[in-house]
């Protein structure tokens, strides 16, 4: 079996139980049935009043030093955001000011974000992008965003929003062939 791709995601959601939070559980199912994955998700909810008491990175916890050196060593990054008054939540920006100014070159991001309408759902041109951007990142074409009407439950439901995942996960398997699973061959 070929060595799993090391995927991150971040959850920017302090909310819990969180819709974002549903939207990046299903994007790395999408791409765990392509690709041999290793994945661990990083909530902010988790960890946003140690990381906002930091102004910087040497003052971070242990704990939260970790995280970001399992971003910055991550194969894939999965940027998944809430948006809050037209853009994401301040500590998801604060997590990312803290990571290495190179860290993410060349790092394949897949973008995702979740609002209350279809009114907020360029966040992922507008603002996600142009972050990873500056941070040298490689931000895959086909990003994922979502409102409450694609959720039922904190799952996943709406037909349109499991397309839009497929297409996503579809899109970033070629980047990653070497971790491609292999499919067995029947006796």
């Amino acid at each position: 079996m070929s060595k799993p791709l090391k995927i991150v995601a971040v959850n920017g959601s302090t909310q819990q139980p969180s819709r974002t939070l549903a939207l990046v559980e299903a994007l790395i199912a999408e791409l765990d049935a392509r690709l041999h994955v290793d994945a661990h998700v990083i909530n902010l909810a988790d960890i946003a009043r140690p990381l906002g008491g930091a102004l910087w990175r040497r003052e971070l916890p242990t704990a939260i030093e970790s995280q970001l050196q399992a971003i910055e060593s991550a194969d894939l990054v999965i940027a998944a955001s809430p948006v809050y008054r037209g853009a994401y939540p301040g500590h998801f920006k604060h997590l990312f000011d803290l990571i290495g100014q190179e860290a993410l070159a060349d790092k394949p991001v897949l973008l995702a974000a979740t609002g209350g309408s279809d009114r907020h759902a360029l966040v992922l041109e507008h603002q996600l992008r142009p972050l990873f951007g500056f941070l040298q990142a490689l931000t895959l074409p086909i990003g994922v965003y979502a409102t409450p009407l694609d959720f039922e439950n904190y799952t996943v439901q709406s037909p349109a929003l499991r397309e839009r995942i497929r297409l996503a996960a579809d899109r970033a398997a070629p980047l990653f062939a070497a971790h491609r699973r292999v499919a067995l061959k029947a006796a």
